[in-house]
Order: structure tokens, then C-alpha cells, then sequence
């Protein structure tokens, strides 16, 4: 039924829980899993010194690639786990921008037909039920999106 599942991830507990939805499924249905994470920058428009900026992306990176190898250290224990006589194929993505923007711009560029995401960030909740990237894909998305908290 599904052939690409979207997970963005920012390394929440939402998108842990998330991930564990996107890996059941993808297991069943033989389906890749495209694991992406967003690095919002334009928080950063604003800040006075260039070194700063430049710091504080790398950092964002590197809390990025560890949110993303932390969804593929799962799929890897789910496989042996469940002794899978196939793999599920995982891509790991990473861009700069709006999250709701880059995520519903991957659906499209990828033909994603199913997106797997928490229901807040790792800043909590913007609005009082979904946080407000979540929110933007399940009103945008040209897919299914399954909304996990």
C-alpha cells in the first residue's frame, strides 16, 4: 500500500514515538522509510556576529545528525528484533529552512504517499493540540498524514 513513508524528525520524544509507527508500518507493507530533519535558521537572520551563526548551525547539525541516526539505531534494533527477513530501506535527509515548508516540499519531490510525525516539537506546544508544523503538513500534504503523540 505504501512505498515511501516521510518521518521528519527533530529528536523529540514526539518524533521517537513517531518513528516507532512509521517503522511498524514500513515493515509490513515493505515500504522506504525517508527519515528528514529541518535546521530552522531564520531565527538566526538577526544575530550580530557571523562566527555566531556559523557556530550555531553546526551545532544545530550535530544535534540533526544525531536525531537521524538515532531513527536509524531503531529501525536497525526493530529488524533484529522482529528477525525481518528484509531490511526496510532508510534515507536520511537533512535541509535548512521552514520545517513545514522543507517537509512538504520532500512529499511532493519524493512522492511520499504516506508522512509519519509527532504532534509537537521539541519546543512544545505551539497550539494547544498540534504544533504548528504539524498542523501546516496535515492541511497541505497531497497525502495521508498519521499525527502521533
Amino acid at each position: 500500500m505504501y512505498q515511501k513513508i516521510l518521518l521528519p524528525t527533530d529528536g523529540s520524544k514526539f518524533a521517537e514515538n513517531a518513528a516507532k509507527h512509521a517503522i511498524w508500518i514500513a515493515s509490513r507493507s515493505g515500504a522506504e522509510i525517508i527519515v528528514l530533519n529541518v535546521i530552522e535558521t531564520s531565527s538566526l537572520v538577526g544575530l550580530p556576529a557571523e562566527d555566531l551563526i556559523v557556530r550555531i548551525k553546526e551545532m544545530l547539525k550535530e544535534e540533526g545528525r544525531r536525531s537521524l541516526e538515532r531513527i536509524s539505531e531503531m529501525v536497525t534494533e526493530s529488524e533484529e528484533e522482529a528477525k525481518m527477513v528484509k531490511d526496510i530501506k532508510v534515507t536520511l535527509k537533512t535541509e535548512e529552512g521552514s520545517p513545514g515548508d522543507s517537509i512538504l516540499k520532500t512529499i511532493a519531490n519524493e512522492n511520499v504517499d504516506l508522512v509519519v510525525m509527532g504532534t509537537s516539537g521539541k519546543h512544545g506546544l505551539d497550539r494547544f493540540l498540534l504544533g504548528s508544523v504539524t498542523e501546516k503538513v496535515v492541511r497541505s500534504a497531497k497525502c495521508p498524514v498519521l499525527a502521533v503523540h
